[in-house]
């Protein structure tokens, strides 16, 4: 498996970071618009290299021609020691306007092809993998030995840095050089003094002043044809979903621009216009262009030459084929395009994936008249088109929306996608992105539709997998999905809610808390408890040692007041600073909220955040041995993770003993999508060693007392039919109300265009008489105050057997 490094790529759903200039090298000149160093190369005559020299390449992005009289190139080890120096190698002559200028280094014994003639010859002998080279106005040599020192050299016109060179312009050295790969910048050659973001590694693609290249003779030869060369797109993907080609130079390929992406993970994709009769091997294939914005338009018949490569965005996904470091001749523009491939409930197989055992699926043959994943990875990069697609998962923050191409594929009752099996994908399911920035991006909610026809580039991303890039979007057809408002409880019915308020601190905008507070008084009509998940303490993700949540829950309260509610009072046990996981410093735990005027809290001195809780037989019956208080907080199950909270509720003459729960998060699993199937669920062992702490305290309420009402409740992270679930309610001690629902009801979340449920509400036996509800505000909408549903029970404690 080759797993390519020599890219960086901001990918839809990623986290971008902006290096602050305080924590770059000391800033060199401008970035030049005129000469700059283009390619540089230090594998001539290597081991395993074609070319027998070493070479720097430097080329003009100015207007008018570039003196170099008097200019040298200079070279330094990658680290320095005390006695390295820079090697000069001195240049005449000038660089046209567009062109190339060739400096060729020393050879090594390796290789059989020669450079194009040179338009200058030093005899530096250069590292494969590490050095730094500069185009310096002057032949003296330089002095300088770290980046910030060479910054201030003024005489340094431009300068590269590869490998780990100590001396390199901005956030680090280009990445990717070797005896086979040189390091170059893109077809735009632009310059951003970030030597890291500038140049990429590809193999080596040497120009002279004259336009020639390596084993030709001029801009008709093989490294700027003109005539289409032996490869074509098909060859590159091959079938299966790693190319045949992989880490080998391609030349002239040719193909239509079907797309072409400007922002992020750059480049554009191409496709042949005359396909080959395997349904296995895709015509479509992106070219990346890193740094540099893409020099060509949709339409354009191109020929393309470069490296293939197969790019793995993390280490479960699958790859994303590409040619990269690309050489790219525009033969002619306007060309229309072919035709998409139309994807419906006909064309997606019903069958998700084949199955490697656990392993990787990279090297089976492609069945995509069997399997969706397969379909889909032979339609990688290629043209394809859904119609009147049903929106599963609202439009997120990053301008993408889920919809399925299968209308009556699980349907929920509000026009999700219900996710019911491990073993039973939805298989047509599929992300839309859209590469037409004039237009804003369509806000939908589930339910909506896309109508009439979206037509785009099938894709490929670490998040969600498969995803159309469209080129045209359809219409969107709002369907008006409504917010639930769940019914008020009678007068001897105790509600007890779940919900989860996502990191909520004191530091939120005020909105959060008036959204999230209206769901509590008015969706849930004010339940007389509530269990929240992911409260922080005061000052969130700031790690000072705060633990306090009063702040935090005093905003909260006073904003469910003013949007109609009670004046809840809350309980909590605060944590030892950093060991309940969650957010760095944001100290994470589990609060009940409770209506004093409808319910009574039983305190009970002694609960911390290190003390278990245990169950205390008295001749009036059972009690906590504090309340709050936390089940086994030391457990190993708990490590870095919320503990679940246990408080002592009278209702009614009723004693109630109320568990909330977070366990922790799915983490670490490996993607429905991914290269591994079936996936491994990593995650799991620790959420079934949590659930049986549970369930073994909620065995101990029952032994001292089997007609005792215990309501456990929170964001458990999985599934009804997972084994999660199967250890909580082993011995049959609480009853899962989430599959008492209709079917088409069973979910509080949705993630990738699946309506799933990862929060529960769980009875005992003692718990004879309930009305349980998912009060769906959240999940399915593009605004949202929280990524969870909130949930209700309403329980009669005297209700007879």
């Amino acid at each position: 498996m080759h797993i390519s490094k020599s890219r960086s790529i901001l990918l839809a759903g990623a986290v971008a970071v902006t290096l602050s200039a305080t924590a770059l090298p000391a800033a060199f000149a401008a970035p030049s618009s005129t000469a700059v160093i283009s390619e540089v190369y230090g594998g001539g005559g290597n081991s395993g290299a074609t070319l027998t020299r070493d070479f720097i390449e430097l080329a003009n992005a100015g207007s008018a021609a570039y003196d170099l009289s008097g200019f040298s190139v200079q070279y330094l080890p990658g680290t320095p020691s005390a006695g390295s120096t820079w090697g000069v190698s001195p240049l005449t002559g000038s660089v046209a306007p567009g062109g190339r200028y060739l400096v060729a280094q020393a050879a090594g014994t390796g290789g059989t092809v020669a450079l194009p003639t040179p338009d200058a010859t030093g005899t530096v002998a250069m590292s494969a993998t590490s050095g730094t080279v500069a185009l310096v106005s002057g032949t003296t040599p330089l002095t300088c030995k770290t980046a910030a020192d060479c910054a201030a050299d003024t005489r340094i016109v431009d300068l590269v840095g590869y490998g780990s060179a100590v001396v390199r312009e901005g956030s680090g050295p280009a990445a990717g050089a070797s005896a086979t790969a040189s390091v170059a910048r893109g077809t735009s050659l632009a310059d951003t003094d970030d030597n890291a973001a500038d140049l990429t590694a590809g193999a080596p693609t040497p120009v002279n002043a004259a336009g020639e290249t390596s084993g030709g003779t001029g801009p008709g030869d093989p490294g700027n044809p003109t005539e289409p060369g032996t490869v074509r797109v098909h060859d590159i993907q091959g079938t299966t979903r790693v190319s045949p080609l992989n880490g080998q130079s391609v030349t002239g390929v040719p193909g239509i621009v079907t797309g072409v992406r400007t922002s992020g993970s750059r480049g554009f994709w191409i496709q042949d216009a005359t396909p080959d009769a395997d349904a296995r091997t895709s015509e479509g294939v992106f070219v990346f262009t890193g740094s540099t914005a893409p020099a060509v338009a949709v339409g354009d018949s191109v020929l393309v030459s470069g490296k293939v490569d197969e790019y793995y965005p993390s280490s479960t996904t699958q790859s994303i084929t590409e040619i990269t470091a690309p050489r790219v001749t525009v033969l002619s523009s306007g060309n229309t395009l072919p035709a998409p491939v139309v994807l419906d409930a006909a064309s997606v197989p019903g069958t998700y994936s084949p199955s490697a055992g656990g392993g990787s699926i990279d090297a089976l043959a492609l069945d995509p008249a069997t399997y969706a994943l397969d379909l889909y990875e032979s339609l990688e990069g290629t043209r394809v088109q859904i119609a009147d697609a049903r929106v599963t998962g609202a439009t997120t923050a990053y301008d993408e929306v889920w919809v399925t191409v299968k209308p009556n594929e699980n349907p929920t009752q509000r026009g999700g996608t219900l996710y019911s099996s491990y073993t039973d994908q939805n298989t047509g399911r599929i992300k839309v992105m859209s590469l037409d920035t004039t237009r804003p991006f369509p806000v939908a909610n589930v339910g909506d539709e896309l109508s009439g026809t979206t037509t785009g580039v099938m894709d490929y991303a670490s998040f969600g997998g498969y995803n159309l890039q469209a080129t045209q979007l359809g219409t969107l057809t709002d369907h008006h999905l409504k917010r639930e408002v769940t019914r008020k409880q009678k007068d001897k019915e105790l509600a007890v809610a779940t919900y989860n308020v996502e990191n909520l601190d004191a530091n939120d905008e005020q909105t959060k808390f008036d959204t999230l507070a209206a769901g509590v008084a008015v969706n849930l009509s004010s339940p007389d408890i509530v269990s929240l998940e992911e409260i922080q303490d005061d000052n969130g993700a700031v790690n000072d040692g705060t633990v306090g949540s009063e702040a935090t829950l005093k905003r909260f309260t006073d904003a469910i007041v003013a949007a109609g509610g009670p004046q809840y009072v809350w309980r909590y046990v605060a944590p030892v600073d950093g060991k309940d996981g969650g957010e760095p410093g944001g100290n994470i735990r589990n609060v009940f909220l409770y209506n004093p005027e409808r319910v009574d809290f039983v305190d009970r001195a002694g609960g911390d955040a290190t003390t278990p809780v245990t169950v205390v037989k008295t001749k009036k019956g059972i009690t906590l041995s504090a309340s709050p208080g936390r089940i086994a907080p030391t457990s190993d199950a708990w490590a870095d993770s919320r503990k679940p909270l246990v408080g002592e509720f009278r209702f009614h003459g009723k004693t109630v003993f109320v568990i909330g729960n977070h366990f922790g998060s799915k983490g670490g699993d490996q993607p429905l999508h991914g290269r591994y199937q079936e996936p491994k669920r990593s995650s799991e062992t620790k959420r079934v060693k949590q659930a049986a702490e549970v369930n073994n305290f909620v065995k101990s309420l029952l032994a001292a007392d089997k007609s005792a009402q215990v309501i456990t409740l929170g964001d458990l992270n999985d599934f009804a039919f997972s084994p999660t679930m199967d250890a909580l309610t082993d011995g049959q001690v609480l009853k899962p109300l989430i599959t008492t629902l209709p079917e088409g009801e069973q979910y509080s979340y949705v993630y990738e265009g699946n309506s799933q449920t990862l929060d529960h509400i769980l009875t005992s036996p003692g718990v004879r008489h309930f009305d349980y509800d998912v009060v769906h505000i959240n999940a399915e909408f593009a605004d949202q105050a929280s990524d969870h549903d909130p949930q209700v029970v309403r329980v009669d404690v005297n209700a007879p057997n």
